[in-house]
This record gives structure tokens, sequence and C-alpha cells, in this order.
């Protein structure tokens, strides 16, 4: 189901139904032509979803390490329903790669559970741009479906 073209879910599937949720998005800057494409993905298929375009708000950062800060702090402030993560990082020449994925994870993850609130997280973790540009579209639009689905899960609970 999740990546594929199924035209407006939201109609056939309650739990994909983003009609009165607020979502918040955090991009991370670096690599922008990808977190560009993730970001246009996950807003398009939220719109899709049934999300008012009102009730997306899109914020950027430098980078990945920056995410979880911006999350937290948008846990804390504001009334979202669902958050989404979005970065990339690609593998370099150097320990730096597996240092800002473990940590930009491991920070997002503890976010979600210290506030209770869900995290859709899609930064990207590749070894090259080639597999970035490749998951850019599919992960931008599995986000926003992870976000509203847990969204609404959490309502039910």
């Amino acid at each position: 189901m999740f990546g594929a073209d199924k035209g407006n879910v939201a109609d056939t599937d309650s739990r994909l139904d983003g009609k009165q949720l607020r979502i918040g998005i955090v991009q991370a800057r670096f690599n922008a032509g990808v977190t560009d494409a993730l970001a246009a993905a996950c807003k398009q298929e939220l719109l899709n979803l049934g999300v008012a375009e009102r009730d997306i708000h899109h914020f950027t950062v430098p980078g990945a390490l920056e995410v979880a800060t911006a999350l937290q702090s948008l846990a804390e402030k504001t009334r979202y329903d669902a958050l989404v993560a979005l970065g990339c990082i690609i593998r370099g020449e150097t320990y730096h790669f597996e240092l800002v994925a473990n940590e930009s994870g491991a920070a997002v993850t503890r976010v979600a559970l210290d506030y209770q609130i869900p995290i859709a997280n899609a930064i990207l973790t590749v070894e090259n741009m080639a597999q970035a540009e490749a998951r850019q579209v599919d992960k931008g639009r599995d986000a926003a479906r992870v976000a509203v689905e847990m969204a609404n899960f959490l309502e039910t609970v």
C-alpha cells in the first residue's frame, strides 16, 4: 500500500483520513535537492489524504542533527497531531555518517516518546546520491501516510 499511487486513499481507509489533522514538517536543508523533493511529495500526499493546506506547517533547519530540536520545540509549544522529520544523510569517507545517522535517528525517536506524539521519520540514510534520488518521492509519501495513520491510531487508544 505505501508508496503506491492509490488516489484519495482517505475515502476508503479511515486510518488514512487526514481531515481535521494538523501536521508539522521539519526539513533539513542539507542535500536540499533531495529534501525538497521529500517535502514536496510529503505535502502532496498529506493533501491527498485530506489534510487541509492551512493545517500543514513546514519548517526548515540546517541539517539532520537540528531536526530533533525543531521537532521538540513544535511538540512543546504548538498542538500538532503528528510531525514529520525529513532529511538526507549520504555516506562519505569518514565516521561522520554513522554519527549523524545514529544521533539524528535516536533524537527523533526520543522526542516522539518523550512527548507522546507520532513522528514519521523520513531522514534518509543512503550510500550515495543515486540511492537518495531513487527514494525521495516514495519516502516523502510514506512519511505523510505514517503521520496520518499514527495520529488516527493514537486518537483511538
